[in-house]
């Protein structure tokens, strides 16, 4: 478990202010971290990322020979499209923007909603997830496939690049064959904690080894007798290298990098213990290692377990594997000297002014900030059931980030309202804080949901029964279209749609709130019905028929807050 800490919801922040005043060769900013030395002009800018809990992934990476920034986001969250901005944007200076991190569903909402606002300021910007992990899904569709250990070597290859000389295209070309060539399995003997919690996200019994967990807590995909070292060893090494590609001339000829990866618990001694056996037997296989690396890189809190990475090398990879680095946390090699200046500005994400306003549309707003406060309520009372459904097929955090995120956006709309904002500012601002605060796929799609209530209405207008529909309408629209997903995949979907379905069926122009009843009571049914249903998106995805049983918590918390919104209306 996790001992020291002051406020757990603030033990990210904490972790962040404190990595940051422990290395001078590293400045905070909004968001994350970025190197103290100014991008050199014309560079591409790496920035990489992900939730905190995973050290020394993703900020202790940051300095020359790989990153240029990091930003950081909850325990096991991603960063918000904020936090990734404000860092791009201190990062960049005239080369464009290179956003990696491993491809988990919030990664790949937020870093994509900041490339759109980065590219709509004038920015050139390539997005990499790593998807390294065999165990979450097929090698026909690879690129589906979570980012685990994989993260390492992939974004190590693009920093070298870059300091190599490469300009955005190459850099995004290196990117894509390293991640091509990464493969990862990873095993646990006992789940993590979460900082302020008394149990662990979850549990494996005695004797027993869960294998293809995920590094945000998730449980293993299967189950397997424990064994020995020897035992672990070669089961990490066959699921690797069943997706050993052919050998070439001039490609691929049997060296490849291995990292053996601790996630958190298993001490050195017992890591170098299985090492030995992993390179035994890569030998007999005719795989000769290149630069091995035995410790912990892409940690998860403190979870019991292990997981292997193989990069199958050819010359560019392997020059681009053994090449210098000077991060915090991982050196290799000695750098060029080349001069690097300390940077005497920053970009801060300050407070934009509230856009004029009339009074009706101010009368309508208090009253969405009083609902928006009424979430708040509700998803702190909840906050424990949902991130216990959470547990079972997720990563558990889901009851925390809904609260994170209910706060950040009741805070922000009293702001809003203090500063006589209008009915579509309140919204927009509120769904800016909820993505940031909350941070995770959820903490996304809540946020820009808002944001699309926020562009159905106006700053001039009062807000009646057809704009309110209206607004939902939009919101649940963009949820859809941003995540992706449908009916049947066990999503927040399963009860949005039927909610969207049942209030345009049953609103007749005067019966806002009666109709906002009927279609959260249509949502709370399909909610429940999700148990029966295999997921088919997101995490959940990769644990098969470990869903079935359980309610989706995204659906769940959907349907909770429309019935409050209902009742509150009534």
């Amino acid at each position: 478990m996790t001992y020291l800490y002051d406020q757990p919801s603030d033990f990210a922040a904490d972790a962040v202010a404190g990595f940051a005043a422990a290395h001078p060769t590293i400045t905070q900013v909004h968001g994350g971290v970025v190197r103290a030395s100014a991008t050199p002009p014309g560079q591409p800018a790496l920035v990489i990322g992900g939730g905190a809990g995973h050290y020394p992934a993703f900020s202790g990476w940051v300095g020359p020979g790989m990153a240029h920034g990091s930003p950081c986001g909850n325990v096991f969250a991603s960063p918000s499209a904020s936090q990734v901005y404000s860092v791009a944007r201190n990062a960049e200076n005239g080369g464009g923007v290179v956003l990696g991190f491993g491809n988990f569903a919030g990664d790949v909402l937020h870093f994509g909603l900041a490339a759109e606002k980065l590219r709509a300021d004038g920015f050139d910007v390539r997005v990499v997830p790593v998807s390294d992990d065999v165990a979450s899904s097929d090698q026909e569709n690879r690129r589906d496939r979570r980012g685990i250990g994989g993260v390492l070597p992939v974004l190590k290859a693009v920093g070298a690049a870059i300091e190599d000389g490469a300009d955005l295209d190459e850099a995004e070309r290196i990117a894509a064959k390293a991640n091509e060539a990464t493969r990862s399995l990873g095993v646990a003997f006992d789940g993590c904690t979460l900082p302020g919690v008394d149990e662990p996200l979850f549990r494996v019994p005695e004797g027993i080894l869960a294998v293809g967990m995920g590094i945000h807590g998730e449980p293993g995909v299967r189950d397997e007798p424990m064994g020995t070292a020897a035992d672990v060893a070669a089961l990490l090494v066959d699921g690797v290298l069943r997706e050993e590609p052919a050998r070439t001339t001039g490609g691929y000829d049997g060296r490849a990098a291995v990292i053996l990866n601790g996630l958190g618990t298993v001490k050195y001694e017992e890591q170098f213990v299985v090492y030995n056996h992993v390179a035994r037997l890569l030998a007999e296989r005719d795989i000769v290692p290149v630069r091995p690396e035995v410790g912990e890189f892409v940690s998860s809190l403190d979870m019991a377990g292990l997981s292997l990475t193989l990069v199958f090398l050819d010359d560019e990879l392997e020059r681009l594997w053994t090449a210098p680095i000077d991060t915090p946390a991982f050196h290799r090699g000695i750098m060029p000297d080349i001069d690097r200046p300390l940077r005497d500005n920053f970009w801060e994400l300050g407070d934009e002014p509230v856009p004029d306003s009339e009074e009706a549309s101010r009368q309508s707003a208090r009253r969405i900030a009083d609902v928006i406060a009424l979430f708040e309520r509700v998803c702190a009372r909840e906050e424990e059931e949902l991130g216990r459904i959470d547990s079972v097929a997720g990563d558990g955090d889901h009851g925390q980030g809904m609260l994170l995120g209910s706060s950040g956006a009741a805070d922000a709309a009293r702001k809003a309202v203090s500063q006589d904002a209008g009915a579509r500012t309140v919204l927009a601002r509120s769904g800016e804080a909820w993505a940031e605060s909350a941070g995770g796929t959820s903490g996304a799609l809540w946020g820009a949901a808002l944001v699309a209530a926020g562009n159905a209405v106006s700053d001039q207008e009062g807000v009646d029964q057809e704009a309110l529909v209206g607004a939902l309408d939009a919101a649940v629209e963009t949820i859809g279209r941003l995540g992706g997903a449908k009916e049947g995949d066990k999503t927040m979907m399963d009860s949005a749609l039927p909610f969207r379905r049942t209030l345009a069926a049953s609103f007749t122009g005067q019966n806002a709130g009666e109709a906002i009843a009927s279609a959260a009571a249509a949502a709370r049914e399909a909610a429940d019905a999700t148990a029966s249903i295999t997921a088919n998106k997101g995490r959940a995805r990769v644990l098969g028929d470990k869903s079935l049983g359980t309610v989706d918590p995204g659906a769940l918390s959907f349907a909770i807050l429309m019935t409050e919104l209902g009742e509150h209306l009534a």
